[in-house]
């Protein structure tokens, strides 16, 4: 049987190139796994991602808690519900947790929650936890356009919201594990796959 597992952390946490080691894992102990991703490479993600790097031609921001919610609505039809229904494990790089914290910022957080609450709860959520000064250094460091919400005070304060959004799924019984994401890379991808292999 499949599972569904969500990686979270601030822009620069490392959730990507945790994604990918934890699809080589669940892979090598014999699991078949995909990695998928939000904002998505379909229509409604490029338009977000477009917002997100202040394309003149794009949506109004004050759009976004509504095309995250469709994109994520696309998500789950067209690449999460098919895979476990074949019995894969999904990995994905993001979920509703970052639209409730990286919204939050301009929207009351129970008017972001209620777009997303009809949606699939994850099997597991690992959120991978780097100091705001961290995660805007390897920012920096990787170069390219620097989107709206990796701004060092945007940034700030969504490290804010997550505590906040952490707390709120915790208490309504969703599983979290909270991962230094400081560590080396093998010993972050450590604590990941032994919170992960927990599931089984």
């Amino acid at each position: 049987m499949g599972r569904f597992v969500v990686l979270e952390g601030l822009d620069g946490a490392g959730t990507t190139t945790q994604a990918a080691l934890l699809v080589a894992h669940l892979g090598a102990t014999g699991r078949r796994a995909i990695q998928t991703a939000e904002p998505t490479a379909g229509p409604i993600g490029r338009a977000i991602r477009d917002v997100l790097r202040s394309d003149p031609a794009a949506a109004d921001r004050s759009a976004l808690p509504w095309m995250f919610a469709a994109d994520r609505r696309d998500h789950l039809a067209r690449t999460v519900e098919p895979a476990l229904d074949r019995g894969d494990w999904v990995v994905s790089d993001r979920y509703f947790h970052s639209s409730l914290a990286y919204q939050s910022l301009d929207w009351p957080l129970d008017d972001v929650a209620r777009l997303n609450d009809r949606f699939r709860v994850p099997d597991l959520t690992v959120f991978i936890d780097v100091d705001v000064d961290v995660a805007l250094g390897r920012i920096a460091r990787r170069g390219g356009a620097v989107e709206w919400y990796e701004a060092d005070d945007r940034l700030r304060r969504v490290a804010k919201a997550y505590r906040s959004v952490l707390r709120w799924v915790g208490d309504r019984g969703d599983t979290v594990v909270v991962v230094s994401g400081e560590l080396p890379v093998a010993e972050v991808s450590a604590a990941v796959f032994a919170a992960v292999d927990a599931l089984t």
